[in-house]
């Protein structure tokens, strides 16, 4: 266990919809990692541009674009993984199959997520997902779900704000954190930019 989780000091998760090719920049991401002083940082819709990460920050990277298409989750992290990340086929929609980066940090698993749009089907999509993960788990992304999750045994502690504009007309809370096994200790949205969707900034400490 690294020495940031040993000794049960916070630590700081990150994510943002970078919204594929006309969305937010590496030096964008860069932007928002360096005045959060983030931690992990969860990325989706994210590019190959973005594997330069590592070699700017230092850290474990690892990108899994969806299946025939090229974005898709991404995860930096000053926390090792403890095997390289995988990914995680969910069930699927008619237009785009959907995956989850699944990340094991020993002390706690984490997922990374872009959800379907069916209100229905990103549910079931949530329930395989937390059956796979460890007691402590983490479950971070753009869910596109509207209403309460009613995961059982997690605890939707994202940031209340409304992170994104359908149509660029109607607010929606769709950047979500569900924590099963852990304590949140703060969290916010931050302002919109470069993206369609405000990155969200969670803080947690192992324990409940």
């Amino acid at each position: 266990m690294t020495p940031l989780l040993s000794s049960g000091a916070p630590f700081k998760v990150l994510s943002w919809n970078l919204l594929r090719w006309d969305g937010a920049s590496v030096e964008d991401v860069l932007t928002v990692i360096r005045s959060e002083d983030a931690d992990i940082v969860l990325m989706q819709e994210a590019q190959e541009p973005v594997d330069m990460l590592p070699e700017v920050l230092g850290g474990y990277y690892a990108r899994i674009p969806l299946p025939g298409r090229p974005h898709g989750t991404a995860c930096w992290s000053r926390i090792p993984f403890v095997k390289p990340p995988a990914s995680c086929t969910l069930p699927s929609g008619l237009v785009v199959r959907r995956t989850a980066q699944m990340i094991d940090f020993g002390s706690f698993s984490l997922a990374n997520v872009h959800l379907s749009h069916g209100q229905i089907l990103n549910r079931r999509q949530l329930l395989r997902i937390s059956g796979l993960m460890r007691h402590r788990a983490v479950i971070v992304g753009d869910f596109n779900l509207v209403g309460p999750v009613m995961l059982r045994g997690f605890h939707d502690v994202g940031p209340r704000e409304k992170t994104h504009r359908m149509l660029d007309k109607l607010p929606l809370r769709l950047d979500r954190c569900l924590v099963r096994g852990l304590t949140r200790v703060d969290t916010h949205a931050l302002p919109r930019f470069g993206s369609d969707h405000r990155p969200i900034s969670i803080t947690l400490r192992l324990g409940n």
